[in-house]
């Protein structure tokens, strides 16, 4: 969007994407989740069409509202994504949604209203296969440090001072302490990483790497 990035910082974010051949894994993530939930809708004898839109790729929000409208679609039920609620994770995506249904109204498309699932970060859907995978990196351990090893749960970090970061930092402890209940680990901790912006903004902490290398001393 024209903004200026420094230069070691491009070619930083560009050596991350290169671990995924070169592209985030996220658009295909989202439209298998898409798949696998149209599957079980009409399974349950609900053959109702699920559609995928998106804040900073194709397809884009505008775009698959333009679309529902054009299929006919006037009530929808709207499922955001991230597991943890906060400004940037959902309250920013439901507000985009909010200016593509007046995008339609302002190009002669009908409107249609959207209904949005409760939080589901303490669901035993979510809940149960984390613990799954969790259990299952731990048997990867060697036996002798197996029952010593810590368990860290990372999430992205946000400003401190974000609209509903206190509540996002809330719901991550939440998984977390169920996660860890559910795989019989007592040793574990909530850290960040991925923090973005100015230096001096205090952002949720502790960053994933300030705390390995803490521990490690």
């Amino acid at each position: 969007r024209g903004r200026q990035i420094p230069a070691a910082r491009f070619e930083e974010v560009v050596t991350h994407y290169e671990h995924f051949g070169g592209l985030s894994p996220l658009t295909a993530i989202t439209r298998r989740q898409a798949d696998g939930l149209r599957e079980r809708l009409w399974r349950r004898g609900l053959p109702v069409p699920v559609y995928v839109g998106m804040r900073n790729w194709h397809p884009l929000l505008p775009d698959t509202l333009r679309q529902m409208a054009l299929d006919g679609v006037r009530q929808a039920i709207g499922f955001v994504c991230a597991t943890h609620r906060s400004y940037s994770s959902c309250t920013q995506y439901r507000q985009n949604v909010l200016e593509a249904r007046a995008g339609l109204v302002a190009g002669g498309l009908p409107d249609g209203t959207v209904t949005y699932v409760n939080d589901w970060h303490t669901r035993d859907g979510f809940i149960e296969p984390n613990a799954r995978h969790l259990v299952a990196a731990l048997d990867r351990l060697p036996p002798a440090v197996r029952g010593r090893a810590r368990v860290l749960f990372t999430a992205h970090s946000l400003p401190a001072r974000m609209s509903g970061a206190d509540r996002y930092r809330t719901q991550l402890h939440e998984s977390a302490a169920l996660v860890a209940a559910r795989a019989g680990v007592s040793e574990w901790a909530v850290v960040y990483q991925s923090r973005s912006g100015s230096p001096q903004d205090p952002w949720l902490e502790p960053d994933v790497c300030d705390y390995l290398r803490g521990e490690r001393a």
